[in-house]
């Protein structure tokens, strides 16, 4: 009789094609057997009971802002990667900005790793920045295993990280093409953005409702038509990261069209919540491009069920709470929003129950979409010789979010008091489990 490392027993099985009840054998860190309809007969090390219970392909965070070294008090790897555990993720895809150096040269990378080696619980993964000073640095990033390149077309907020201008965007964009990567853009115009906010401080206009009209969404459109522009003379492949308004979308949907080399991510905030919320949270609902209203909530459903998103990240952009203050002017309080931990939950309770997104389409954003363009070959599905990184949920199990439930270092987030369906009851990373009961793991 075959012994395994884990045996997950009478499980329902989600992956991006199908939903069934079956058995799963892992050993040495992999997907040795998925048997549907007959038990699987063996001995295991450690066996679990999944009866009544989902198992999704580890949710892969494809954007996430964890910031150590540097500025580990904003949010550090030991504390971003359990949170992410607690939410379901197995990986993540850490931005090369908020940290201090930046990942922008090949030094910089491999004190990340090493870092992320010791601390992270979960697989960790790394964006290079395009900045303009690092345009002779793109290649050895790129040979050093980054997943790919983030740059920001309008100013980061980070002073050691530079927004590109056109010039650098385009030698970046030639530099990238040439390695077979690709380029994730953050995608508002200076422009637009910095004249707007200018003529409203400048005129006493500092409300939530003054900050998104600030950064309104042609700023976006703008912006991703200029870099298309360039991807399209340099056949860079691009992927904008966190369109806030399926108008954004609508721009990528027709470049596909034309043959372009472009995927688009949404998050789960530009799912979930409004101006409204802004207005009554504050800076804690604070985030670039800003929260919109309800309508363009719902249309972004509507171009998730159609499927023109290709990803969702929870782009977690931490801060000390003492830089989230609520104060009478927006502007002045650092925008990021916290929600690495939440991002599976709001899309079950969001998504699934409350607008019938089928359970497939949820893992195809978060797991197998991700793996395919980032090239994890490995992850994203629950197959044989697939890496052995699961989610196990109940989703008939209902819950209020509390401040003390969130492990990131500073416990605030604009989800906290609300009620989700869909608890994570395991999370399992190269067949290990790192969280359960509600805890974290230790290895």
């Amino acid at each position: 009789m075959a012994h395994y490392d884990l045996l997950i027993k009478n499980g329902i099985i989600v992956t991006a094609d199908s939903t069934v009840q079956g058995d799963i054998a892992v050993k040495n860190g992999k997907i040795m057997d998925v048997s549907v309809g007959k038990p699987i007969e063996a001995t295991a090390t450690q066996e679990i009971n999944a009866e009544g219970l989902h198992i999704f392909p580890g949710v892969i965070d494809s954007h996430v802002h964890f910031n150590e070294p540097g500025r580990t008090e904003w949010e550090g790897l030991e504390t971003g990667s359990r949170s992410l555990a607690a939410g379901g993720a197995t990986s993540f895809f850490d931005m090369p900005l908020n940290s201090t150096p930046p990942t922008i040269n090949k030094a910089n990378l491999e004190t990340k790793r090493r870092l992320a080696e010791e601390k992270s619980i979960v697989n960790p993964y790394f964006w290079g920045g395009l900045v303009p000073e690092n345009l002779n640095d793109l290649k050895d990033l790129h040979e050093n295993g980054v997943i790919g390149f983030k740059a920001f077309m309008s100013p980061s907020g980070i002073d050691d990280f530079n927004n590109v201008d056109d010039e650098s965007i385009y030698k970046g964009m030639k530099e990238i093409a040439s390695l077979g990567s690709l380029l994730a853009v953050h995608a508002e115009s200076t422009v637009m953005c910095e004249l707007l906010a200018e003529e409203r401080i400048g005129q006493g206009k500092v409300t939530a409702r003054d900050y998104v009209d600030s950064r309104p969404i042609i700023s976006e459109i703008e912006a991703v038509r200029r870099v298309l522009s360039y991807a399209e003379l340099t056949g860079c492949k691009l992927h904008i990261v966190h369109a806030s308004s399926r108008k954004v979308v609508d721009v990528i949907t027709d470049a596909k069209k034309r043959g372009v080399d472009i995927t688009v991510e949404t998050c789960p905030h530009y799912l979930s919540l409004t101006v409204t919320d802004l207005e009554e949270q504050g800076v804690i609902a604070k985030c670039a491009p800003p929260l919109r209203d309800q309508e363009e909530v719902d249309d972004l459903w509507t171009a998730v069920a159609k499927g023109e998103i290709d990803t969702i990240g929870s782009d977690h952009s931490p801060a000390p709470a003492s830089m989230k203050v609520i104060s009478d002017n927006i502007f002045e309080g650092w925008g990021g929003i916290s929600g690495a931990q939440s991002m599976l939950n709001v899309l079950l309770t969001e998504g699934h129950f409350k607008r019938n997104i089928p359970l497939e389409k949820i893992v195809e954003l978060t797991a197998t979409n991700p793996a395919k363009i980032f090239g994890l070959t490995t992850k994203g599905t629950i197959a044989v010789d697939y890496d052995a990184d699961l989610t196990i949920v109940n989703l008939n199990e209902s819950f209020e979010l509390k401040k003390e439930d969130l492990f990131y270092h500073h416990q605030h987030s604009p989800y906290v008091d609300m009620t989700f369906k869909g608890k994570v009851k395991t999370t399992i990373v190269g067949g290990r489990v790192v969280f359960e009961n509600g805890q974290p793991i230790e290895q």
